[in-house]
């Protein structure tokens, strides 16, 4: 027997700063029924889901960004997600601004099962960008600014027939993300990111050599650790001047893209992923406990002064 979950990412268009939370859960909504509509078992969306990518906005009082941050969840505006998934039986997962009851503000995405239940929840890492107003960008990436790195490490759940995982844009260029899963046994990753297609300082980067290093990453990180990897982007121009670049795809535990978005408007591409196909690669070229050397990263931190990697 096969463990066979069926996934769609579910692609967003741009979130423009005018639309309201109810009118972008209407699409998420809508995106969720087409994928139950193909027989979807779990549907991932994408980071900041709710709102558009707001840290391109500068506020030298921070308390006047904390509109676009979600108290609770589910809340009045996403109570329908949780409804479907309840009735229909299909989980998700959902990136989105968290304000913590005692004031803290974190890059969250949630993990929410067959039954409408939130199962995991998983906070960013690594915050790239930066915290006060640079005038030369092109726009402005505030990450570090409104967000605090997360609190709750990289944990794995066992659910809905595996071990599934979660993080968020820019952790998945660091292999310590994927590793850090994949010594839990993970089997599924699901990644959320709005990355624009331009660098807001300029520079040599082109969007197909972001595309690339965006696939490069994730590719890399789904196989060294032999599992599924789902990665699933906002895309289009949410203002003037500012791109997402989109690129949703599902990458299997080979490191091949096995399915892909081909629009940047909103988008469901879905694909079987066979929980089992991780097992070969887990038990040979990455079996850890065989081939994994850790005694020796602490002669390698003796003769270089680097830091070894956590255990």
């Amino acid at each position: 027997m096969t463990r066979i979950v069926r996934v769609a990412a579910a692609q967003q268009g741009p979130n423009l700063e005018t639309d309201s939370r109810e009118v972008i859960v209407t699409r998420l909504l809508d995106m969720m029924k087409q994928a139950k509509s193909k027989g979807a078992d779990l549907v991932v969306y994408t980071e900041t889901a709710l709102t558009t990518f707001f840290p391109r906005f500068y506020a030298e009082d921070r308390a006047e960004m904390d509109l676009w941050f979600e108290r609770e969840m589910p809340n009045d505006a996403t109570r329908p997600l949780f409804d479907y998934a309840a009735d229909n039986k299909i989980g998700f997962s959902l990136g989105f601004a968290e304000l913590t009851p005692d004031g803290h503000h974190f890059n969250t995405q949630i993990l929410v099962d067959k039954d409408g239940k939130t199962v995991g929840k998983y906070r960013k890492v690594h915050l790239p960008g930066h915290v006060e107003l640079e005038p030369e960008r092109r726009f402005q990436h505030l990450e570090k600014r409104y967000f605090e790195p997360g609190n709750l490490g990289f944990p794995v759940w066992r659910t809905m027939g595996g071990v599934m995982g979660m993080c968020i844009c820019n952790d998945r260029r660091w292999p310590e993300t994927y590793r850090v899963m994949g010594l839990q046994g993970v089997e599924l990753v699901m990644l959320g990111y709005n990355t624009p297609s331009w660098n807001g300082l300029g520079g040599p980067d082109t969007p197909e050599l972001r595309h690339h290093h965006s696939r490069l990453s994730m590719q890399a990180g789904a196989y060294q650790n032999a599992t599924w990897v789902v990665g699933v982007a906002k895309a289009g121009e949410e203002a003037p001047g500012y791109h997402l670049m989109g690129g949703s795809c599902i990458i299997n535990p080979d490191g091949q893209v096995v399915a892909e978005a081909q629009t940047e408007d909103d988008e469901v591409i879905v694909h079987d992923c066979d929980l089992d196909a991780c097992a070969f690669l887990k038990n040979s070229t990455f079996n850890f406990d065989a081939h994994r050397r850790t005694e020796h990263y602490g002669l390698i931190t003796e003769r270089t002064g680097a830091v070894p990697p956590p255990e």
